[in-house]
């Protein structure tokens, strides 16, 4: 079956989140068939960093990056994505700005300019 697992990531430690993006490295690392050697030199990181990243350890967010690139992953940063939403209130805002009149009622008396008197 292709039933998707459904992960509870606020009930992990930052330990276990860690130790999971690391064996997500090490997942595509290996189907890929690159050696931690190989993605450690193209990403400029040492092989050991590469390795602590595997087993779920500390590193910066560039280092994520770096492999990430090197592996053709960069894909799952989609994830983090921010599209620029306008809320209701300032759409209706803008809509009541730009509102133009589409008809006129006819009911409004237009002064002649020809005319000097006005007879009711």
């Amino acid at each position: 079956m292709n039933e998707k697992q459904y992960i509870n990531w606020h009930a992990k430690s930052d330990k276990q989140l860690c130790e999971s993006i690391g064996k997500f490295i090490q997942h595509h690392r290996l189907n890929k068939n690159l050696s931690q050697d190989y993605v450690s030199k193209r990403a400029g990181i040492s092989r050991s960093t590469l390795s602590l990243l595997e087993r779920g350890g500390k590193v910066n967010l560039t280092t994520l990056v770096q492999v990430l690139r090197v592996m053709d992953l960069l894909s799952v940063l989609d994830a983090f994505r921010v599209q620029d939403e306008i809320s209701p209130v300032a759409y209706a805002e803008l809509q009541r700005k730009s509102y133009k009149r589409q008809r006129a009622t006819g009911s409004a008396m237009v002064a002649d300019p020809e005319k000097d008197d006005w007879e009711w």
